[in-house]
């Protein structure tokens, strides 16, 4: 095969044809760096994607994997598949910067577990991936090296925080890639860039090794192109670490046998939600038109369709920007220009406080900044009570309206996002109006249930990828994976897998 048509395809085939010995690891693996080679570009011209690329190690890693299916023991399903990782995860061969200055060209110690176990699997790491500052946004573009581009229009954003690891995989430059999930930073991306992303249970993947933003909040999930290759991924990353005090040791759920299940296509006695709450004013129509024939084909599938009202989603966002910002503000007090990272005005004129002041204000971006001035604020004597306080008794509420809505309905579904990816620069100076992008994608986290996003086709009003979310209790990610294979596979290909870029060669 040539390179284009092994970049066309997705993980599982991928694995079944190295599996195979079709074609090798290292051969998939040079097809992707070439990929990335030809669009990733910097932040002016390409997709810009990654900000760091391990072309060595990965090809290392992709020769290890032919030679343990050569011997007949495949680490993995996923064993030699290519997979992009996003740069808040910690890794001992690569750069960790989490798009900020203050921590460039910092290299940790030690993997995240996630790593670990995707290094276990057998997969191969190709490199990092851009994202908002200390994953605080929803379009990449609050990254220190620029942002990166959505594949299907490089004028527009590619969604945030995890904008680097979407764009990754909807351009072809990997197959499959890890994000991270706070208030909808896979889920967002996924949608506007017309691949799956998926938030498992809270706890269920291990958080060990990711920089903490907001660490009720943060959850680490899988970045693909199709509901199966996210399950198989999950199925590598997800289960107990006893080194993450907020792991939870049940059972994972089964995700892919879920997710071949729901391939057959037949949802009979699947009850599921349509959250009245996330329609009408400030949706983009050509996304509710997208929802709604979503809707419909869930029903013909043979799912029990009802409307059910969540009141106290109302007060998600609201909630969210109060909780996450105080829990920033504590995790990122670590980086003091005294331990690592960036140290500014250390010329033996500067006391330990103006250097910790100087490097802060030099290393952190104005989004991270805001964030943290909210939440140092929320947490002030004079306002805990009446903001913080406030804001986790909300989020009680909305628990308990997902515990009423799950007592009749096996999934919730709305739509993703209420607008489809709109144009970089828009609006940079308009934070409130950034942070509805993730209206729909907050509750979810806020309860600590799962959640996925899987395209459900193009947008009639600019032909942008639209996202059906599946919304599903705690410890049942395999519900929300069974809906999403059956609407995939009965909904179709409306619109090309990997996006043709055309604008790209002249913005470069």
């Amino acid at each position: 095969m040539n390179a284009s048509e092994l970049i066309s395809l997705d993980a599982a085939e991928l694995a079944r044809r190295i599996h195979a010995r079709e074609v090798s690891s290292v051969d998939v693996t040079r097809a992707h760096l070439e990929r990335i080679e030809a669009v990733d570009g910097p932040a002016e011209s390409g997709v810009h994607a990654f900000l760091h690329l391990d072309a060595e190690g990965a090809l290392a890693a992709a020769e290890a994997a032919d030679r343990a299916i050569a011997e007949g023991a495949p680490a993995s399903p996923l064993a030699g598949v290519p997979i992009a990782l996003k740069d808040n995860l910690t890794t001992t061969d690569m750069p960790t910067t989490a798009a900020s200055r203050i921590l460039e060209g910092w290299r940790p110690p030690y993997d995240a577990t996630v790593v670990s176990r995707l290094r276990a699997a057998g997969l191969v790491p190709l490199g990092k991936t851009n994202l908002d500052e200390f994953a605080m946004g929803s379009s990449t573009e609050n990254s220190a090296f620029g942002p990166s581009r959505n594949p299907w229009d490089l004028t527009r954003i590619p969604g945030g925080s995890g904008g680097g690891s979407s764009s990754a995989v909807a351009a072809g430059e990997s197959p499959l890639a890890l994000g991270s999930d706070t208030g909808g930073s896979i889920r967002q991306p996924g949608a506007v860039t017309g691949t799956v992303g998926v938030k498992p249970t809270y706890g269920t993947v291990s958080r060990y090794g990711l920089i903490a933003f907001s660490s009720s909040l943060d959850q680490i999930g899988p970045c693909a192109r199709s509901v199966l290759d996210a399950a198989l991924l999950h199925e590598v990353i997800g289960g107990a670490d006893p080194r993450d005090q907020t792991s939870v040791s049940a059972p994972l759920p089964p995700v892919v046998e879920a997710a071949q299940a729901g391939a057959r296509g037949d949802l009979a006695g699947v009850r599921v939600g349509v959250v009245t709450e996330f329609s009408g004013e400030g949706y983009q129509p050509g996304v509710l038109g997208a929802f709604t024939d979503a809707v419909r084909v869930l029903g013909e599938l043979g799912a029990e369709v009802v409307e059910v009202s969540c009141p106290s989603f109302g007060y998600a966002l609201p909630a969210y920007y109060l909780i996450a910002p105080s829990e920033a503000s504590s995790n990122l007090a670590r980086f003091d220009a005294m331990r690592y990272g960036l140290r500014v005005g250390d010329d033996g004129e500067h006391a330990a406080d103006e250097v910790m002041s100087l490097t802060r204000e030099a290393g952190f971006g104005a989004e991270v900044k805001r964030r943290i001035m909210i939440g140092t604020h929320a947490l002030s004597a004079g306002s805990y009570d009446a903001l913080y306080g406030k804001a986790q008794k909300a989020r009680t509420l909305i628990v308990r309206d997902f515990t009423a809505a799950f007592e009749t309905c096996d999934v919730l579904i709305s739509p993703t996002t209420p607008t489809t990816a709109f144009p970089i620069g828009e609006r940079a100076d308009d934070p409130l109006a950034m942070y509805l992008a993730d209206l729909c994608t907050i509750p979810s986290n806020l309860a600590g249930n799962a959640a996925l996003s899987v395209p459900c086709g193009l947008s009639a009003d600019d032909g942008l990828p639209v996202g059906l979310q599946i919304m599903a209790p705690a410890l049942a990610d395999d519900r929300a994976y069974r809906v999403a294979a059956a609407y995939e596979v009965a909904r179709g290909d409306t619109g090309p897998r990997i996006p043709e870029l055309r604008a790209l060669e002249t913005t470069r």
